[in-house]
Parts: structure tokens; sequence; C-alpha cells
């Protein structure tokens, strides 16, 4: 038997066990919208769409499989005394709902630095949340042997073929909703999500393009196609996408990885703060980091469509850190060429400020804030510098507001493009 005939028997679910999965979930969870938008269709010259899974109830597609799951071990009777899980959080959120819609006790394991509104919103769900480890691998190890000295059930994040069967929905009604599709662009972490969608896309249209996106700092699947190989994730990474922050990938999600998907791409923290400023100002609605990585690959031409193609970006969730999504929309705005922060040396004397901000003005641009420095030692005696945070257009925009300074003879640097 040939490895690809060993990955394709290994995998159990068919078309029918998805639609039933789907069936069976179908009343708990949000047939989430597919939305065209113009904006960016007209950009890319192609019909772009947000499958915005950022809508369900718990601001992400994992109630999907979380909801099958706890459905199937009713149905087995395997979990009299509740349920368990480890989650960054939005998994735990969609167990915690499951289980208070099916009467059980829900317990979720969090790592301690877990973002405190998803803490609190699985608390507001009924379950006990326990902070345990530093990261997503060390809460599941408590939460395994909690599960064994408390007599409850496990639930994985991702790597259950049940869990996978309800996260396929998401691909049939991207399907059923756009038959035409030939792109589909999806979050990547443990490879829960994108195992579903391969297999319920795949299944019934082998030709379409199936493209997962990680981060650069978390890729453990970053040449997975291309050698089989998992690259090790360092235990010091960051991003601000943690909800993909997986650094030991799914068994089960591998094969049907190998077998449907088509390409794997990454994506740098700062493309996904603005990514996440573009899903707000398109669309309206907040996407997290890990939500939002799909969006910010087509965006700085990691995923490049063609001129045929009908593409889905699927946005995963949507529950953002509010602090975080302060300093991500800043951040975004600023690698985008829309905020700056110019500093400015004028002579220290009345009348000076006044004028720097009527320059800003007439160029039609907005001031935040404003800072004086005086006496530090890169400011010379009798001079001042003025540092100001301003709202511009792009970097275009910015070069003429430099220019105009320069022409005047004064020393003027942009602060925020030479850290960006």
């Amino acid at each position: 038997m040939t490895s690809t005939q060993q990955v394709r028997d290994t995998i159990p679910l068919t078309l029918a066990d998805l639609q039933c999965a789907r069936a069976r979930i179908a009343a708990a969870v949000l047939a989430t919208p597919l939305w065209l938008n113009d904006p960016l269709s007209r950009e890319f010259a192609v019909p772009i769409h947000f499958k915005l899974e950022n809508l369900q109830p718990t601001g992400s597609f994992k109630l999907r499989g979380a909801t099958h799951k706890i459905d199937r071990l009713l149905a087995a009777g395997a979990a009299p005394r509740g349920v368990i899980a480890a989650s960054a959080g939005n998994h735990a959120q969609g167990v915690a709902r499951a289980a208070l819609v099916k009467g059980l006790a829900a317990t979720v394991v969090m790592p301690v630095a877990a973002p405190l509104t998803k803490i609190e919103a699985c608390r507001g769900l009924a379950a006990e949340v326990i902070l345990a480890g530093a990261n997503l691998e060390e809460a599941k190890l408590v939460a395994e042997r909690l599960a064994g000295e408390r007599g409850l059930a496990f639930v994985h994040p991702y790597d259950d073929w049940e869990i996978i069967a309800g996260q396929a929905s998401v691909g049939l009604e991207i399907i059923e909703a756009l038959p035409s599709a030939t792109l589909v662009v999806v979050p990547l972490g443990g490879g829960g999500l994108i195992a579903g969608v391969a297999l319920a896309i795949k299944l019934q249209r082998p030709d379409v393009r199936i493209v997962g996106v990680q981060t650069d700092s978390v890729a453990p699947f970053r040449r997975f196609l291309d050698d089989g190989s998992l690259e090790t994730v360092s235990l010091a990474a960051h991003t601000i996408a943690d909800g993909i922050k997986v650094k030991a990938p799914g068994v089960l999600t591998r094969r049907v990885i190998a077998r449907y998907v088509d390409a794997i791409v990454t994506v740098d923290d700062n493309a996904i703060a603005e990514a996440m400023v573009c899903l707000l100002e398109r669309t309206r609605t907040i996407g997290e980091g890990a939500g939002v990585v799909a969006l910010a690959a087509l965006l700085k031409g990691k995923v490049v469509p063609q001129p045929d193609d009908r593409v889905v970006v699927v946005v995963s969730g949507g529950n953002a850190d509010m602090t975080l999504v302060g300093r991500s929309i800043d951040y975004g705005l600023a690698s985008s060429g829309r905020l700056m922060s110019v500093a400015v040396r004028v002579a220290d004397s009345p009348g000076r400020l006044a004028a720097l901000l009527g320059v800003v003005a007439e160029h039609g641009m907005n001031v935040r804030h404003v800072e004086h420095r005086r006496g530090e030692l890169h400011v010379p005696v009798g001079m001042t510098e003025i540092i100001m945070q301003i709202e511009t257009r792009d970097f275009a925009h910015q070069g003429e507001l430099l220019d105009h300074f320069a022409g005047q003879g004064l020393d003027a640097r942009n602060l925020i493009a030479a850290a960006v």
C-alpha cells in the first residue's frame, strides 16, 4: 500500500458523515453569512467573500466542533459527570456553551496568560475555569489528568474526528452559498478547522484550492506539504494570534491536511494587525489575531488569486482582547501609512507650535496628540522638539508633509516610520 493510499484509507469521514454532523448541530450554531466585499473585490479584480465565523454565539467556529462532540458523547452515554477541555479561549467557550445547552457540567483549563475576556466569557457560561500551564500543551496535560481524577470526558480542541466533522459544517455552508468558489483561505493552528473545511469542500469539488495560514513565529506546518516534516516551535515564540499558537498539531488533522490542503503560508504580526483594521472597516465586525490571518495572507500577497478565481476568506473568530484591539488598530494604521508620529525641532519661541499645526491643517491632516521636549541632551539649548501624532491618508500623504518641513529647513523625522 502506498503512503498516499494509507493517508486516504485512514480518514474515516465521508460526505454523508459531515452532512449528518451538520444536521445534528444546526439548532445550536449559526449558519454564518458569506459576504461579498466590494472594495476588496475591486482591488483584487476577483470576487472576495468573507465567511464570518466571528458572528457565532461564542464568537468563533469552535462552537461547531464542541457541539457535535458533546452530542456524540451524550448519545454514547459517555459524559455522565460532565466534560473538560483545554484551550486558550475559543474552544473553551465552545465547550462551555455546548455543555450548558445540554445541561452538562463543564470545566475548562486555560493557560495562565489567557486573555481575560475569554476567561470571563467561560465563567459567564457557567464553566469552572482553571488557570494552569504556560501554554496550551501544558494546560492540556492538566486537563487530561483532571479528566481521569474526576471521571470527566475530555474534549480535544482539534484532534478528534467528531470535532473535525463539526468544523466541516463551515465548508458545507461555503459550497452551498457559493458553489462556484475556487479558492478558500483558512486559518491554521492545530488543524481542526482546515481539516473539516478541506474535507467538506474537496469531497464535492476536488478542484477548489485550499490554503492554510499560520503565523511566522508559530508555524509547525511550514514545510509539512513539502517534505512531511513539522517545525519545532520555540517556547518563547510570541504572536498576537494566540488562538493558533499551537506547538503540537493534531495527528488526525495531519492526515487530512496531507491529502486535501494545497498550500500553507505564513504571515507576521504586523500583517495581522493591518488585517484586523481592514476587517473592522470593511465589515464593521471585529476579528481576533488568529481569526484574520487568512485575510492578512491575501492583503500581503502570500495568497495570490488567479484572474478567474472566486475567493473565500474564512474569518475564524472575533474574541479579541479589547486592549490588544486598540494597540493593533494603531499599529495597523501606522503600518499602512494612516498614522504618523513626526518630531520637529524649532526655536523655543512663541507661535512656533501654532505655525506647525497650521501646516498640518493645510495638508488636510488631523492631529491626535502633541508633546514638547526641552532640556534633553538631544535637543540643543534654545530649541524645542515638538512631537505630533497625526492621522494621514497614506505614506504619500505623509511624504508631502515631510517634504514641506524639509523645504522650510526644519529638522523633521517620522518616528513611526523609523520603528516600522
